[in-house]
């Protein structure tokens, strides 16, 4: 598999290290934008500093979400046990006035989405998947999910059926089961909807987000 863009090499490096040594000299696609980034613990550290490093270049402010359990803050630590990064919005809060202020949501790879779908009332879906429900109504707002990340979606499987997706190999089933249209590429654009194959590809789906908000801004 191709490495994490931490240790790329070649095309993509490149033209990212641009975007950071010259951002003055290159046009912020996404200026006055926001990016909702969800985040539990057990997230890809690499993946997740990437994202605000990347979307931030391109002028974009990177808003980190979780529920926060009546919480004004939260901390939460990645696998690779670095520092923590603070998550400052609550999903369960998140109205849809507030939603609307923004661009993309993104649901990252590793444990998120499986600890996010977690709800204590058997009957109730969790606040994240109840927030993925509103971001689903609104057409304007990219929807993002790498890797796994598809996994928030299985308790509301009309979300995704008929869309085209890709998502990890373990996936797979779970995607046709809710209905989605598993298509093996490593990148999937289906109008909003955005999805990955693995963390490896976090820089293609930064890079069809980016272009994703920019053909919405340009209608």
């Amino acid at each position: 598999p191709e490495p994490t863009p931490a240790r790329r090499r070649g095309t993509e490096l490149n033209e990212d290290t641009a975007m950071t040594l010259a951002p003055d000299t290159l046009p912020a696609r996404l200026a006055g934008k926001r990016i909702g980034l969800l985040l539990e613990n057990e997230f890809v550290d690499e993946e997740i500093s990437y994202y605000r490093r990347r979307f931030a270049e391109e002028g974009a402010e990177v808003v980190l979400l979780s529920r926060l359990w009546g919480r004004e803050t939260m901390d939460f630590t990645g696998v690779a046990g670095a520092a923590p990064v603070t998550a400052t919005v609550d999903v369960d809060t998140l109205d849809y006035g507030e939603l609307s202020g923004f661009a993309a949501l993104i649901v990252p790879s590793g444990s998120i989405a499986d600890r996010l779908r977690y709800s204590e009332d058997v009957d109730a879906l969790s606040p994240a998947v109840n927030l993925l429900g509103r971001a689903f109504r609104m057409p304007h707002l990219v929807k993002a999910f790498s890797c796994h990340a598809l996994l928030l979606a299985s308790p509301s499987p009309d979300l995704v059926r008929g869309r085209t997706v890709t998502c990890h190999n373990n996936l797979i089933g779970d995607a046709r089961n809710m209905g989605a249209l598993y298509t093996n590429q490593d990148v999937v654009v289906d109008r909003d909807l955005v999805t990955s194959r693995t963390v490896e590809q976090c820089h293609l789906l930064a890079r069809a987000v980016i272009a994703a908000i920019e053909a919405d801004h340009g209608r």
